[in-house]
């Protein structure tokens, strides 16, 4: 019995000393700022995709992307699913901040006010599509 407890009480200080080697080589490895960065990055290049699928040029909405919040895309909230009001003025809004929100991101510009507005777009998201 005696040997049993003596293992049960080294084995916790293994783990221990295991967690802070890996902890340690994470520290040296990883510093901060590079993993916010590849963290920012990861979450900003999905909307930038969408943002610039929806444009043809500067200022220009492509076709599709009108097309889509005029017909398609309806907001399905309690009551039946609802058109966006101003198709053309929403699609705008949408194609410039899945641009201009995820830049600010990953330059660390205004980074909370950018994830809020990236946290609204994937709200508004997941409502609209159901």
């Amino acid at each position: 019995m005696t040997n049993h407890g003596q293992n049960a009480s080294i084995e916790p200080r293994g783990i221990a000393a295991l967690v802070e080697r890996v902890n340690a080589a994470l520290r040296t490895s990883a510093t901060p700022s590079l993993t916010q960065l590849v963290l920012r990055c990861a979450l900003a290049v999905p909307f930038w995709r969408s943002g610039v699928n929806k444009w043809d040029g500067f200022l220009q909405l492509n076709d599709v992307a009108l097309l889509l919040f005029s017909s398609e895309l309806k907001l399905h909230l309690p009551g039946g699913p609802y058109n966006f009001p101003a198709p053309g003025l929403v699609a705008f809004a949408s194609g410039s901040a899945e641009i201009l929100l995820p830049i600010l991101l990953v330059l660390g510009l205004a980074t909370r006010l950018a994830a809020f507005g990236l946290l609204l777009m994937t709200l508004i998201i997941q409502l609209t599509v159901p």
